[in-house]
């Protein structure tokens, strides 16, 4: 009769044993730390800094603000009225192309 409780015993042990791998086997794994920390990036101005620069610079009728690849770019007119698309670093504020629009 002993032998009999503890097959039951082993089995149950066995199939808790074997549970408890194959939980371990689906649990996510740990995250890891990035290779390389990059530097912080710069901050970047806010829309409304743009804005203000683009006017200090003597751009007028400022008509649209627009986050495109890392840059600013800004539709007005320039001091001549000629209607441009300006290219403006988000770090600085500094206008780094201009491009007539038609």
């Amino acid at each position: 009769m002993q032998h009999r409780i503890h097959r039951p015993l082993a089995l149950l042990a066995t199939a808790i044993a074997l549970t408890w791998g194959v939980a371990q086997a689906q649990a996510p794994a740990a995250p890891q730390a990035p290779a390389a920390v990059s530097a912080p990036a710069a901050p970047q101005l806010t829309v409304r800094d743009i804005y203000d620069r683009v006017a200090a610079a003597g751009y007028r009728d400022i008509r649209e603000i627009e986050w495109d690849d890392g840059r600013y770019e800004v539709k007005a007119s320039n001091a001549q009225g000629q209607r441009v698309k300006l290219y403006v670093n988000a770090a600085t504020g500094a206008i780094e192309g201009t491009r007539l629009r038609h």
